[in-house]
This record gives structure tokens, sequence and C-alpha cells, in this order.
């Protein structure tokens, strides 16, 4: 990665201010500001105020930064709400899809549509067929929240919470650890109607930032009964900049020789297919845009890609392994993702309807961000053949993903982007 000698921390957290209070004229300045960490290579750690949920409830954001980077993180939700990352020319933009202010994350426009803009998600990330399962012969029943299924936990998951934080810092690394404790029955908001998850669980997300600009996911929950869980993150990127138009000419790879094919209403049918000859053939890197409109039935169930890869691993593995490169033609920008995870979503925007205005002001459009997920499959609850997301009482979850980014190559010829609507 290129690096300018005479940048600055003080200057990353004063363009990271500028933007996150000017870009809109929306923010309000934080009403405190407090530093953490002791600057051990260049890394620090602040913290302001985000504003309050309509129900009076503070919000809190804490940025991680390196000389180079940095990532701001909302109490609500773990929510990623900025992330800067230099071009290879050293120059800074916001490459997340998200709001100034804490009023786009709780307005009726975001509500409606729910993309859940880099957020944590539980207690079951992506969809479980039929809003119910079966484990240890007990049927479980849960908010039908997307087509009669459930999607990322219910109506209330873990994305509408506001999490305990604590900041730390050492072995090279800055972070801020979340926790929270998901109540037996969460999943369900009307208890009359459905049961909810079973189990409390005692969960805890870790965010860690090096100075290599390598953002760290670590991911562990304990339960007092056996339960269902699948934790992820649902940043949207656009590494062109947030607001600059579409990510159609971002070059992806996927480590991933099969997905699991889905049905009309984005339930895995069980199959894994090979992705050999199909448009969901990433194996080696292709433009998002290439084949997004072909008429596969597939791309039409999902309005483009919405769907799980199975990354190529040992069966039963959960070693760290690369599953997903994504690189921005016109800025050199490069995200690569490494998980212990069995799967990956590939979500292309497809919902993005332009009734939502992001961080700079600009309208959010079909296919202006895509989200990389890792993740164990959808709907494995009710696919045996599917790696198990159970957890048994006692035991430990644990999951790790590593988002690194980067910069390289020479200037694209992609030229300027947004296809004419910004």
């Amino acid at each position: 990665m290129r690096r300018i000698r005479r940048f600055t921390f003080v200057l990353v957290l004063a363009v990271v201010a500028a933007f996150a209070v000017g870009a809109t004229g929306a923010a309000a300045k934080p009403r405190h500001h407090a530093h953490h960490g002791h600057g051990q290579h260049g890394l620090t750690i602040t913290k302001d105020s985000f504003g309050e949920l309509p129900d009076g409830t503070a919000v809190d954001r804490y940025t991680l930064a390196s000389k180079t980077m940095s990532v701001s993180i909302l109490t609500y939700g773990g929510i990623i709400q900025q992330l800067w990352a230099p071009d290879r020319h050293g120059q800074l933009a916001n490459v997340t899809l998200g709001f100034a202010d804490i009023g786009g994350y709780t307005s009726p426009e975001y509500v409606a549509s729910n993309p859940y803009f880099g957020a944590i998600i539980g207690r079951y990330g992506n969809r479980i067929g039929g809003a119910k399962f079966t484990l240890e012969g007990n049927t479980y029943t849960l908010d039908a929240n997307n087509n009669g299924n459930t999607l990322h936990g219910g109506f209330k998951g873990f994305d509408k919470f506001v999490w305990d934080a604590e900041p730390f810092d050492g072995h090279g690394v800055v972070g801020v650890k979340l926790t929270r404790t998901s109540a037996e029955g969460e999943g369900c908001i009307t208890p009359a109607t459905c049961t909810g998850f079973p189990g409390n669980l005692e969960v805890e997300v870790d965010f860690t930032l090096d100075k290599h600009n390598n953002l760290r996911f670590d991911y562990t929950a304990t339960s007092d009964a056996d339960t269902v869980v699948n934790l992820t993150n649902h940043s949207y990127w656009n590494l062109a900049g947030e607001g600059t138009g579409t990510i159609y000419d971002h070059q992806l790879t996927l480590n991933a020789d099969a997905f699991t094919p889905v049905d009309s209403l984005l339930i895995p049918t069980g199959e894994i297919r090979p992705v050999a000859g199909t448009p969901f053939d990433f194996t080696t890197p292709h433009a998002i845009g290439e084949r997004i409109r072909e008429n596969d039935e597939q791309l039409v169930f999902g309005r483009g890609y919405d769907h799980n890869w199975v990354l190529n691993r040992e069966p039963g593995s959960t070693d760290m392994i690369k599953a997903a490169r994504l690189r921005d033609p016109s800025s050199g920008r490069v995200l690569t993702i490494s998980t212990t995870e069995p799967g990956i979503q590939f979500y292309s925007g497809n919902f993005l309807n332009g009734t939502l205005y992001g961080t700079s002001g600009h309208q959010y459009r079909q296919g202006d961000g895509l989200a990389l997920e890792t993740q164990h499959y959808p709907d494995s609850p009710n696919k045996p053949q599917f790696p198990s997301t159970e957890l048994k009482a006692g035991d430990t979850y644990r999951t790790t993903t590593v988002y690194g980014f980067s910069a390289a190559g020479h200037k694209g010829h992609g030229g300027h982007r947004g296809h004419g609507h910004r």
C-alpha cells in the first residue's frame, strides 16, 4: 500500500470529522470527545456521541484509526458507520454505505426498507425458511418478517439494540468490544404468536484494527440452553466511494467452486451446485455487472446476486482461509476477506430503491453498494445436510473474519462512475 509520509493521524481525524459532520449538514456536533489508547504503531481510538434514539437512549461512536485508515463503529447495532480508506494515490474516501446521523438509521424510509447498513446480524444471519425450525424434538417459531420466512433474526434483530462498549488496545491493535445478552424469546415480537429463539445468549463482538489496515471481527457467544446461532456483519461496500455510483465494474473473486441455489423466496433448496459454466463462477475475477442481467433463473429470483457461496475448505475445518477479493479498477482499492466460516453471502444491493440518501447526501439506487457476509448457510436449521448452526448449552460459539484494505495497480480506464444518475 502506498503511504504519504506527512500524512498524520490528526489529519485523518480532521477529514473524518469534517465529512461526518459536514457531508450532509445534518449531523450534530459531538457532545463529548474522548481519547483512548496510547498511539501504539500510530493506532488510536476516539469516542464521540452519535445522538439519541427516539426513546432517548444515547448512541456512541468509536473510531479506530491507523496512519492511513479509520473505521467508525456505533453502539447502536454495532454498525460500521464510516470506513475511510486510501486509493492508489493516498486519497481518502468513505467506502461503506450509511448515514451521517442516527436519524438516518431510524427514519420511516429506513425502517420500511431495512437494508441493515453496516450492522451486526443475529441471532441468525440470513433466512430461516417458514419462520420455524426444530431442535432436539422441539419446534420453535419466529417472526415471519420476509415473505413468510425469518430474515436476520426477525423484526428486532441484533441490528436494533444498543450494545455495551469497551475500548481496548495492545499487541499492535486498537479495538472496541461490544457485548449484550440476547434474552430467550428474541426473534418474536408478539409472544402470543411465536416462541422466539431458545436460550439466553451472551454475545461478544470484538472489532480490532491493526497498522496494516486489517479490520478483524471476533464473534463469541454462549447459551444456557441449546439454540442456533449465525452471526455476521452486513456492511455495504463501494470501493470507489460511498455515493459515487454502482459497483458493477468492481472485480470480484470468490474462493468457491459451488453455491446454494434458492427458490423464488430466496430459501436454499438444499442443493449444492457447481458454479462452473454459470454466472455464479467467480473463481477468477469478473466484473459484477458482466453477467448480472443474464436470463438465469437464480438471478431472476434474486433480482441479481443474493446467494450463499460454499467456500473451498476441508469438511469440518475452521481454519482461516481467503474467501473473497474485491477490487475497484478506478481507485485501485482492494478489499480482501478471510474467514473461519464455511460460506459467504454475496448481495449486489438489488433492493436499494432510491428512497434513502446516504452520508454524502447522494441517493442509494440498485447496485450502489454490495455486501459480502461471511456466514453459515441460510436455513441450516432446516437443512441437516448443511454445516450445523446448533450451539449446545455451555459450549462457546467462535468465528473470526478479517477485512483487509489495500490499494495497488495502475489507474483504470473505468472513468467516472455513476452511469449518469448522480
